[in-house]
This record gives C-alpha cells, structure tokens and sequence, in this order.
C-alpha cells in the first residue's frame, strides 16, 4: 500500500475539492444569471446543485485532514463558463457533470483503489454517479427550455410555484401566482420539484 502523504490519491482529492468548490461557483453565477432573466425555476435548479457540490467538496477536503496545515499542490484545468445565455450554461453544467462522472472521478477511484484506499475509492464512486444524476437534471432543463417547453406542456399537468407552493393544473402556469403574485418564472412542474410533500 502507498504511504497517503505520496499518493497521487492525495493530489486526486485536492483536485476533486477544487473542482467542487469552482462547480459550486459557477452554479451560483449561473443562477444570478437565470435570476437576472426571470428564469427562478433554473435559478432554483442551479442553486439546489450548487449546494450539493459543495458537500462533495466538503466530503473530498476531510479525506485530507491528516494534512491540516500543510498545503497540497496541485496542477489542473477548469473550465471557464460564462455566458449570458442561460441554455449555454445549462449546456456546459451538464458536459462537466457527465466528464466528472464518466472520466475523472471514475479515473480517481481507480488510483485509489489501486493504491489501497478503499474508502476514498469509495468516495470517488458514489460522488460520480450523483454527478450523472445533476448531468442529466440539467439536460432535462436544457431540453424543455431549448423546446420552448419550460413552461408548457401537451397535456394539462400540475404546477408548482416555489415561492409559497400553490399548485396549479393546466397545460402551462398562470402568469403571475394567484397565491403570492410572483411571477410565472416561479413555477416548475410538480414532477420535477425538489419536495413534493
């Protein structure tokens, strides 16, 4: 087994810590951007993921606590998102979601594994697959908003505003909530809020 303090697994956590943390970042300035354009639904997916990356990252950084005090370099390349389009950064938020979950923490599990700690792997497997999971949320965004389908459906579904939580039925939400007179931006279908109970 190699030593932790030589481990590239070592290096592969504060690259996952940094990654997470700058994940976290760009969610946040993508959803003042969704927020800037009416758009609270996405401001709202961006914000409920961005919370998420920021416990990967504090799941990564205590593997390191043996190094408390010390610094850990590292070497990497982070993608540079910034768009004022909010289906571009819906886009991009779902390619580095699918690259971390198919390549990178797939890679790092594996050099963990190999190097004999087990619970890292471990680590690096689990966050991976929830990585695909915020891929393919942002995908499904992605989908309605570019099909001009975020807030209309075929069929009549339930409406949730996440404001005050009214729930209407209808092919598309009202315009402004009859409850708490935000606007339909507000509005996700009931399907796909975050809490439905």
């Amino acid at each position: 087994m190699t030593e932790f303090k030589d481990s590239q697994t070592k290096i592969n956590l504060m690259r996952a810590f940094a990654k997470e943390s700058q994940a976290r970042n760009r969610y946040t300035f993508a959803a003042e951007e969704a927020r800037k354009q009416k758009i609270q639904v996405i401001e709202s997916v961006f914000n409920f993921t961005a919370n998420q990356e920021r416990e990967h990252g504090v799941i990564f950084y205590n593997h390191l606590k043996e190094f408390a005090g010390e610094f850990v370099a590292i070497n990497d390349s982070y993608p540079v998102d910034i768009y004022s389009d909010v289906l571009r950064l819906l886009r991009a938020a779902q390619h580095n979601e699918y690259d971390e979950h198919d390549i990178t923490y797939k890679d790092f599990a594996d050099v963990a594994n190999g190097e004999g700690f087990f619970p890292i792997a471990n680590s690096f497997r689990m966050i991976a697959e929830i990585e695909k999971t915020h891929g393919d949320r942002f995908g499904l965004f992605a989908d309605l908003l570019e099909q001009n389908k975020l807030y209309v459906s075929d069929i009549d579904v339930k409406w949730m505003c996440l404001n005050c939580g009214h729930v209407f039925t209808g092919k598309e939400p009202p315009a402004i909530c009859p409850v708490c007179n935000h606007d339909r931006g507000f509005f996700i279908r009931l399907e796909l809020a975050p809490f439905t109970k």
